[in-house]
């Protein structure tokens, strides 16, 4: 077989990794190296066969970042996708459902499969659902993503479904509400399912010590992107303020065409698939096994235990606040939608500074410690929006009452969200199985979201009142500081 130097790699720093040598003791204690059963490839993500003899087994584990131009594309998907996450999920798109759905009276109700739902219940529901079936496959695209050489072409596939959902909402209208359901949860499982195996890239593009940069920079083309189209539709509005409901429906077509056009890009940057070698056994019994070994080594560590179980009460709150801030402040608050989209900028803009403050305070007092804290911030926010409801049903004018609470949700929403998963980082077994726990994490959330927005909407729906579904979010956020301050105990005593 003829050998091909990977397109990223120029010939000088051909020339450089073939003439450095790697300790012998390095090679067998490194983190790099590969786990038994592991191929080359997951570690050393070249375009060269595994066989190829220009390397050495011992030059292999020489992890090289990627060029910037594979960097970068491999980042435009944070650009592509995120517009998804800001605009559908968290702004445009429910106050649109509400407004197709019977309007934003608390007693507006949607007649589907035999039954009548509150609106906003149902739309709790549908997120509920479209992130359960992501739940149920998580383990197998895992898996899929570990053991496989396909991830782009199953990035793809996903990218392709989150798009064609965002853009079928189009067609979304008050006698079409079959396709706004079908359509949000294409986006919903495409956008978490594509996730999987663009996260799959980053430790083949980067080395270990370039990975919290790079993945910083996909954080920040997201942000950027999405922050762009949500002005693009903010001023859709303005422009066509006597067409609204026009508007917002371009505007999902354009979050479909920016998400597969600038997927594009990372598509044509990634190195291409390394196609592994017959890998035996089934991706379905494989992900559930590798979930399930997860689960046993957690059970025997004392505080990574607490403290999973305490994230995933407290990640039912923050993920059903994130989900559901939007609708509270159109249907209970009554709020027009100008003032929710710049309230949902406002936050993200918030959340940098917040994350940045709660890193540095873990720096001084310790994660644990600063999770009880934040978690308990929580608490009082949601006890401040159960007042705030109160006020808007006694006709008080609670604009800048919301307002306040966005701000609050801003500072905690991404401190909570970073510091919870380097905490697990930092809890977790010395292994190499890292994608395994990670995956286990990531599904522990998700399961979190459908059982969190689930109850917020079942509340709402058997009482019809929203207010009383806060409620059961201080429930989650009390539990979760019972099981984070035990996890806290226990580290005291076993340390």
């Amino acid at each position: 077989m003829t050998n091909r130097r990977p397109r990223y790699y120029s010939s000088g720093l051909q020339r450089k990794i073939n003439s450095r040598c790697v300790n012998y003791k390095r090679f067998f204690l490194s983190n790099d190296r590969p786990a038994a059963g592991r191929q080359w490839s997951s570690v050393f993500p070249l375009s060269l066969p595994p066989e190829s003899p220009i390397f050495t087994d011992k030059q292999r584990v020489l992890m090289q970042t990627a060029s910037k131009k594979v960097v970068n594309g491999w980042a435009m998907y944070d650009w592509a996708n995120s517009v998804y996450n800001l605009v559908i999920t968290t702004s445009f798109f429910p106050i649109y459902f509400l407004a197709v759905t019977g309007g934003n009276d608390e007693n507006a109700r949607v007649h589907l499969f035999g039954r009548d739902f509150v609106n906003s219940a149902l739309y709790n529901y549908i997120i509920a659902a479209a992130y359960l079936i992501v739940t149920i496959l998580y383990p197998i695209l895992t898996s899929i993503a570990d053991t496989r050489g396909n991830k782009k072409n199953f990035l793809r596939f996903f990218c392709y479904m989150g798009a064609i959902g965002c853009s079928s909402l189009f067609l979304f209208k008050t006698d079409t509400l079959s396709i706004g359901i079908i359509g949000f949860m294409l986006a919903a499982m495409g956008y978490a399912g594509s996730l999987v195996f663009y996260n799959a890239y980053l430790p083949e593009i980067a080395a270990p010590e370039d990975q919290d940069r790079i993945s910083a920079r996909g954080f920040s083309f997201g942000y950027i992107g999405s922050v762009i189209m949500q002005f693009i539709g903010f001023a859709l509005l303005i422009i066509m303020s006597d067409q609204e409901a026009l508007a917002t429906r371009i505007t999902f077509l354009l979050v479909g065409i920016w998400w597969f056009g600038f997927s594009q890009i990372t598509f044509a940057r990634l190195p291409k698939p390394v196609i592994k070698s017959y890998v035996k056994g089934n991706i379905i019994k494989d992900g559930f096994a590798e979930m399930r070994k997860v689960y046993g080594q957690v059970k025997q560590m004392p505080v990574l235990k607490r403290f999973l179980r305490g994230f995933f009460f407290y990640s039912m709150g923050v993920q059903t606040v994130m989900l559901a801030a939007t609708v509270f402040g159109s249907k209970v608050l009554h709020l027009p939608a100008q003032k929710l989209i710049i309230t949902v900028v406002l936050i993200q803009l918030v959340a940098i500074p917040g994350a940045w403050g709660m890193s540095k305070m873990s720096s001084k007092y310790g994660n644990i410690r600063v999770l009880l804290s934040i978690v308990f911030f929580w608490i009082l926010v949601c006890l401040a929006a159960y007042y705030t409801a109160s006020l808007a049903h006694q006709g008080v004018n609670t604009e800048y009452y919301f307002y306040g609470l966005a701000v609050a949700v801003g500072l905690v929403m991404g401190g909570i969200q970073s510091l919870s998963r380097s905490t697990y980082s930092k809890l977790m077994p010395d292994t190499k199985d890292t994608a395994s726990f990670f995956s286990y994490y990531d599904a522990t959330e998700k399961l979190a979201i459908v059982i969190g927005i689930f109850s917020f909407g079942f509340i709402e729906d058997i009482t019809g009142s929203m207010q009383n579904s806060i409620l059961s979010l201080i429930v989650f956020f009390t539990i979760g500081f019972v099981w984070l301050y035990s996890a806290l105990l226990k580290q005291k005593q076993l340390s």
